[in-house]
């Protein structure tokens, strides 16, 4: 193991400068403590740096963590079961499921274990996210009606306004406690208050695949990560909807969900991209080079207590990330295959969990010990988003 990830003693300055204009919140536009403390990216930041300070983490020949596969309770051969995961208040991660008939979970030790759902379809939810009263969302992709887990375990189901085929995928917390399902064809956007209202809205641009994934940007904007889509759209704090031009698009499914840097740029991951994007604080859109590409290579990504994004293998032979300087690499996973896992989660110890799409078994990436995330920092809706 080493220290060699630890950041310099003057972290937060060059925090504050980095992150100049960054979402503050206040009394009337703000998560709730369960979710995302004060709503402030750089006391994200700061939480993060006193665990980062008070534990070890582990290198690997610059894997940035220890490989590893876990086994599940439940898998469907040839089908999606689960589409992304959602950190529950009580640290349990919780599979978003797709084709699965039955809900699937880790713990905070890691045990896994299943529960019932109330409501099972094909193609059912893609992606999720954690409300401020502790409620777990699933995103309807081709559900007719919506599902959620309480903080205590409760399943159950509610209405929602608008339905359809491949409508959603992926959801994000906004600062207001708003969760936003990201738009794959749908024709208007969707949301659930913090109060639980539905609630429909309208789009500035539509189109058949268009997004897949949103990151929750330090201004307080919602990014949708570009899928078919041939321009960036978000909402502001206000509500807003505007979109914005790309450097790079194409027709094949270019990203899936998004990761949000320590500095603050909101990364595309890429599934048949053959370059990586990113948006900057200021709004600048650019392109870098990957070191691997391939057809519906990676959906998802997770930030590394060391502040690496790793890109979650879908059916990536290698794995891939983005390192804190900006530097791209790859490294050796446990287990490959087809559409093996989609979207990933930060567990409180630091490991990085790979949910299974279609694997018969789950990988996971040991990067920290000695101490835990504090609640506040993994469930913030900065963090851990398909």
């Amino acid at each position: 193991m080493t220290d060699k990830f630890k950041l310099s003693q003057n972290w937060q300055d060059e925090v504050r400068v980095t992150l100049s204009g960054v979402y503050r919140g206040d009394d009337s536009n703000t998560l709730s403590s369960t979710a995302n403390t004060d709503g402030t990216y750089l006391n994200l930041q700061n939480l993060r740096q006193k665990t980062i300070k008070a534990g070890s983490l582990f290198d690997n020949s610059n894997t940035g963590g220890i490989v590893s596969t876990y086994t599940l309770l439940y898998t469907a051969a040839l089908a999606f079961s689960y589409y992304g995961g959602v950190l529950a208040t009580n640290g349990d991660i919780h599979f978003v499921p797709t084709n699965a008939n039955r809900g699937q979970k880790i713990s905070a030790n890691g045990t896994v274990s299943t529960y019932s759902l109330l409501y099972t379809v094909a193609t059912a939810y893609l992606g999720g996210a954690l409300s401020p009263n502790g409620d777990v969302y699933f995103a309807p992709y081709s559900a007719n009606r919506g599902q959620k887990i309480s903080a205590s375990g409760l399943v159950s189901t509610y209405s929602l306004l608008y339905t359809v085929t491949a409508a959603y995928a992926g959801a994000i917390t906004a600062p207001n406690g708003d969760i936003h399902f990201v738009p794959f064809s749908a024709n208007r956007g969707q949301k659930v208050s913090a109060n639980g209202t539905v609630s429909t809205y309208s789009l500035a641009y539509t189109t058949t695949n268009a997004y897949a994934g949103g990151v929750l940007s330090p201004n307080g904007d919602i990014h949708f990560i570009p899928y078919n889509a041939n321009r960036g759209q978000k909402i502001s704090p206000a509500g807003s909807v505007s979109t914005y031009s790309l450097a790079y698009t194409t027709g094949g499914g270019a990203y899936w969900g998004g990761v949000l840097a320590l500095n603050g740029d909101i990364h595309f991951v890429p599934s048949s991209a053959t370059v990586g994007q990113k948006i900057a604080l200021d709004g600048t859109v650019s392109t870098y080079s990957l070191v691997y590409t391939t057809t519906n290579a990676y959906a998802g990504g997770v930030l590394s207590p060391n502040g690496d994004i790793h890109f979650v293998p879908t059916s990536a032979n290698r794995g891939q990330k983005v390192s804190v300087s900006g530097v791209v690499s790859t490294y050796n996973l446990q287990y490959t295959t087809g559409t093996a896992s989609i979207g990933g989660v930060l567990a409180p110890n630091g490991d990085i969990y790979f949910i299974p799409a279609s694997g018969n078994r789950g990988q996971k990436i040991s990067t920290l010990s000695a101490q835990n995330f504090s609640p506040a920092f993994l469930r913030s809706s900065f963090l851990n988003k398909m």
